[in-house]
């Protein structure tokens, strides 16, 4: 239980370290974007493989095509809300968040929640966790730590108010983790189906419309190389 915790705190530390990063370190635009590139490839392989790929053996196609649906529905559904309240470039670096630091501290924890969630989950009925959903989250969240901060320094935020912003987006990813693991302990196959394919699908509707466009923008042409290389990684994360 407490190692599913450790874990979730483990892959949500990314976004502070991303934020005292953007904080303390002058860090090039077009890297940012590889880094993302590079999360994107990763995220959509954890997502295929690990998720769908498990909700599929286990539960069968029709909770998974229900909860997939339903994960990519709700994100966009949060998403737009976020966007029209100041967080449509939360992932973004370099850029100046519209609606304050309040809709960019919204719009992460609702991409954490889920995933930190499944990454508990993971260790049900196994002796380790999912590597490949640590690396996955842990990678896609260092480019929103450093994106937003830049945001939220915009915004008028200071370093102090920011740290203690993501500390709590820290400890938020430790206790869905430990939730994940503590609370779905007993739910049947066709329930754990459903909730990683809800997961997979908030993940695919979020690389879609967030990391990978703004990825290209960021590093150009490469991002394609870049991503794919990050699927390569998961696939080989997957066969560990």
């Amino acid at each position: 239980m407490w190692t599913a915790a450790m874990w979730g705190g483990i892959s949500g530390s990314a976004v502070l370290l991303g934020a005292l990063a953007s904080m303390f370190l002058p860090i090039k635009k077009k890297m940012i974007g590889y880094i993302m590139a590079f999360g994107t490839g990763v995220l959509i392989g954890a997502a295929s493989y690990e998720l769908l790929g498990d909700s599929i053996a286990d539960g069968g196609v029709t909770p998974t095509s229900i909860g997939f649906v339903a994960g990519a529905a709700t994100f966009t559904l949060f998403d737009f809300f976020v966007a029209k309240h100041g967080a449509s470039q939360r992932k973004r670096s370099g850029r100046t968040a519209a609606g304050g630091g309040l809709a960019i501290f919204i719009g992460t924890i609702m991409d954490a929640i889920p995933e930190s969630i499944m990454l508990g989950a993971s260790l049900i009925g196994h002796q380790s966790v999912s590597f490949l959903l640590v690396v996955a989250i842990f990678l896609s969240n260092i480019p929103e730590g450093l994106s937003s901060t830049a945001g939220m320094e915009n915004s008028g935020y200071s370093r102090t108010k920011i740290f203690v912003l993501w500390l709590s987006v820290l400890l938020i990813s430790t206790l869905a983790s430990w939730a994940g693991y503590y609370f779905l302990g007993g739910a049947s196959d066709a329930v754990m189906s459903g909730i990683a394919a809800f997961a997979g699908g908030g993940i695919i509707a979020m690389v879609a419309s967030t990391m990978m466009p703004e990825a290209y923008e960021d590093s150009g042409p490469m991002t394609g190389l870049i991503a794919s290389i990050g699927l390569l990684a998961s696939l080989l994360l997957d066969h560990l």
